[in-house]
């Protein structure tokens, strides 16, 4: 998904006039993030893992290790290459994503009976199901900053009983590889192999960090390290 290339906001007169300013700039970005996942769909895979082969194995390993059984919810799910692997093990999956051009390809990929998939914006999609697992890859680091308390809260209502939330993301030690907007702690700019150039959200995880954030809006949560790119959590509302 890509946000606006809109000027960074103006010193404002007010405190709440800036506030307002400020989600006005980020409902834009989101808009932009969006439209840039659905424009990179066809080139994700390999400019996203560069070796597609090598990347379904160690996909398939650490969906082995996390063993989403159960109903599973995917948010953010791409061209399905990680929707694959879950179908494995999971009794249901219902994958959603924003970019339909993306969901077609994971269409095509994912022929499992046990598979559903939607097209919806991850933060207004709504469902009265309960799922015992909710999964995410890839995805937490598009969550600016002013969303990830509401994205939290979103999600604990949609998990059942003793139900996990399981996530892959990249770990802040590779954050050198982005082009940082000057100024912008969380914006970057990415370019597509035909040269346009969007702007997007992306903030890198530090493990620490991101548990000491979550422990205080009542998860409890362990992140572990995967190589030297990634890293692999696990939440759990707190009792």
């Amino acid at each position: 998904m890509r946000w606006g290339r809109l000027p960074a906001v103006a010193i404002c007169l007010s405190v709440r006039r800036r506030s307002r300013m400020m989600m006005c700039v980020t409902d834009e970005l989101l808009a932009d993030q969006v439209a840039y996942y659905r424009q990179r769909a066809g080139e994700y895979d390999v400019t996203a893992y560069d070796d597609v082969a090598a990347a379904r194995g160690r996909i398939a390993r650490l969906v082995a290790q996390m063993q989403p059984t159960g109903s599973v919810l995917e948010m953010a799910c791409g061209t399905g290459l990680w929707t694959q692997a879950l179908a494995r093990f999971a009794d249901t999956v219902t994958a959603v994503d924003a970019a339909v051009e993306a969901v077609a390809i994971a269409r095509d990929r994912v022929r499992s009976d046990n598979v559903m998939f939607e097209v919806a914006d991850v933060f207004s999609w709504a469902s009265e199901e309960r799922f015992d697992v909710i999964f995410f890859s890839a995805w937490l680091s598009h969550v600016p900053t002013s969303r990830f308390e509401q994205f939290w809260q979103l999600l604990r209502p949609r998990l059942a009983n003793g139900g996990r939330v399981l996530f892959i993301d990249e770990h802040v030690d590779v954050r050198d590889k982005e082009a940082y907007v000057p100024g912008q702690d969380e914006i970057v700019e990415r370019q597509l192999r035909d040269g346009r150039q969007f702007r997007i959200v992306k903030n890198f995880v530090d493990p620490k960090r991101l548990e000491q954030q979550l422990r205080a809006l009542g998860w409890h949560c362990e992140i572990r390290r995967d190589g030297s790119d990634w890293i692999r959590g696990q939440a759990r509302p707190a009792l």
